[in-house]
């Protein structure tokens, strides 16, 4: 049976993991204040954009531009986005067995990664996986900058003929306690047709439609770049701040069945002491 030093010992070390946790928390919820902000300003202008698009793509030929080409699928690009650290639950993990089945249900194709995240770079540098790009402390301060050089980057491959498709995974914030792995198709944009809603905004062009869609398009991939990183990092501050919740909780469970042993312990310890003072006693009458 451990003595009660050892226990305390034990003790401290667990309410100083817990002050660490305590404050990871802390961090994260004031920073997942920030990142949700950004993500619930970005979607109404992404939907936007996708509604002036179907608009724009249903008055022009489907050959009208280089991102509307359909040339198969036997090159595909797929970008990961991940955390460059760690202790945010299964947030990487999930990331990772996404990837994973996304490259068997593909292993008759010639698949190649676009890494954004230290997680999901170390994972893949270790396995024989064609890496076409990798990046790191993308999710730390997601700005826009960084949206429109990585859409350029899939834009010229994809206009080049490098790649046939690009597939975007991310997790997508829902709540701080869900987060949803998305796996979705970046390139080639597919061509909405017009709906035909009576409901429908009917927009007045000034331009050629060709015109302005060789301008959107691009616009339109940023934008679904720059949602998707923003996306990705409130997940992380959301995954983050749950697990250090839980860790903190845990911490408080231990601490308490750990203060309740050694007292247990102690108090066995001063029984056995009077024990033996008595059996003392009574030997010497």
């Amino acid at each position: 049976m451990a003595n009660v030093r050892d226990i305390r010992r034990r003790i401290r070390s667990a309410q100083n993991i817990q002050q660490i946790t305590r404050a990871m928390k802390f961090v994260s919820a004031a920073r997942l204040r920030k990142a949700q902000d950004r993500v619930v300003a970005a979607r109404p202008y992404a939907r936007q954009m996708v509604s002036v698009l179907n608009s724009l793509a249903s008055r022009v030929p489907a050959e009208s531009h280089p991102l509307l080409a359909q040339r198969g699928e036997d090159n595909i690009e797929l970008v990961v986005i991940a955390a460059d650290r760690g202790l945010c639950g299964a947030y990487n993990t999930n990331i990772i067995r996404h990837s994973i089945e996304f490259l068997t249900r593909n292993s008759n194709r010639n698949v190649s990664l676009n890494i954004l995240g230290k997680r999901a770079r170390d994972f893949f540098r270790r396995r024989s996986y064609t890496i076409r790009h990798e990046a790191t402390n993308v999710l730390q301060k997601a700005s826009l900058a960084d949206a429109v050089a990585i859409a350029k980057g899939l834009i010229d491959e994809f206009i080049n003929g490098e790649v046939d498709q690009v597939w975007l995974v991310y997790n997508e914030f829902k709540s701080v306690v869900q987060q949803r792995v998305v796996v979705e198709p970046l390139l080639p944009i597919t061509r909405l047709e017009h709906a035909g809603d009576a409901n429908q905004l009917e927009y007045l062009f000034d331009e050629p439609p060709e015109k302005i869609l060789s301008s959107l398009l691009p616009r339109y991939v940023e934008a679904q770049v720059y949602r998707a990183l923003l996306e990705a990092a409130a997940s992380e501050h959301g995954a983050r701040m749950s697990a250090m919740e839980a860790a903190t909780n845990n911490a408080s469970e231990m601490i308490e069945g750990l203060t309740l042993y050694a007292n247990k312990v102690r108090q066995a310890g001063i029984t056995k002491e009077l024990i033996e003072v008595v059996s003392g006693a009574a030997s010497t009458n």
